[in-house]
């Protein structure tokens, strides 16, 4: 008895235009509903880029009209304001304030954040009302908070009555850049607690359990099950609040006062510049902070592999 085989069916060439038809259809549909969200958002956030970069190539000189005798205000387009910026050493000290303000900050706030999140996740009498107390911190305004801790670093305030010193916290110097940290510590540490926290919520409780059956101490199982599975949660929280304290300004500027070297920020110095007028030195240093704070994000997200895209799996047909 003969055994016949089926003769595998392969994809004609006709079917190939039809599949393309498809997508292509798809595509199009995508588009016209992404279509005003896009248009939004380059409304938003394309115009004013594109706005500040110009301003930051305008230069206006000031000359007095020989004829008239008014003062003439000339604008041309160059790389002057650039030249200043890079050229003054005034970039340099708002720049290591940033970025010290950053590292000191983001490192303090994951280790408090953790510690918050892992003693929120035990079961515990009153849990609830420590899970909303810590929301207090952050739901305060900066400014309010900054003005809080102002009256806390005041010579006459609480810190100096605990320490029984008497630090002039808002002068200029370390003592009032270590007031920015740990004001800024206090306020965003329950933010990075609360992201970790919800990582943690979703671990299987399996898991804990296979260890203590073989026996994994406490340290053991943080290294091995909780910090790999609350990762990418912790990621995303720390590039956040890494973003927002490069872009720092509202908290030192009342909390200690402008134009002080030790915790002069670069968009403390960008709005200096404009206060006084000056628009273009302005938007340069503004496009400064804004490449800055990009190449920081894109390193981070290549170092660690935040996946903030969602590119998912993609299935071949």
């Amino acid at each position: 008895m003969s055994v016949t085989t089926p003769t595998p069916v392969r994809k004609t060439a006709a079917s190939r235009p039809a599949r393309s038809s498809r997508r292509a259809g798809t595509a199009g549909l995508a588009a016209a509903l992404l279509s005003p969200t896009l248009l939004v958002l380059v409304l938003v956030i394309g115009y004013p880029v594109v706005a500040a970069l110009r301003l930051s190539f305008q230069v206006s000189s000031e000359s007095i009209d020989p004829d008239t005798g008014f003062k003439v205000t000339a604008t041309s387009y160059g790389a002057d304001n650039y030249t200043s910026v890079f050229s003054d050493d005034r970039l340099l000290r708002p720049w290591w304030n940033t970025t010290s303000f950053a590292l000191a900050s983001v490192t303090l706030e994951i280790l408090i954040g953790v510690s918050m999140a892992l003693v929120m996740h035990r079961a515990f009498r009153g849990r609830a009302l420590v899970r909303a107390a810590v929301l207090v911190p952050w739901a305060i305004p900066t400014a309010i908070s900054g003005m809080l801790w102002k009256w806390i670093f005041d010579s006459q305030g609480v810190a100096n009555e605990i320490l029984g010193a008497q630090l002039l916290w808002s002068s200029d110097g370390f003592q009032a850049w270590l007031s920015v940290v740990i004001a800024d510590t206090w306020k965003t540490a329950p933010f990075i607690g609360l992201l970790v926290l919800a990582g943690l919520q979703i671990i299987p409780g399996e898991l804990y359990e296979a260890a203590r059956v073989d026996g994994a101490s406490p340290w053991r199982v943080f290294w091995r099950i909780t910090l790999p599975l609350v990762r990418p949660a912790l990621v995303v929280a720390v590039l956040f609040r890494l973003l927002d304290v490069l872009r720092m300004f509202d908290l030192p500027y009342v909390l200690v006062g402008p134009r002080k070297h030790s915790v002069e920020t670069l968009s403390m110095i960008a709005f200096d510049e404009m206060t006084n007028l000056r628009f273009g030195t302005a938007a340069a240093y503004a496009t400064v902070l804004f490449l800055y704070v990009a190449v920081v994000a894109l390193a981070f997200v290549k170092l660690f592999g935040a996946d903030l895209i969602g590119r998912g799996t993609r299935s071949e047909t």
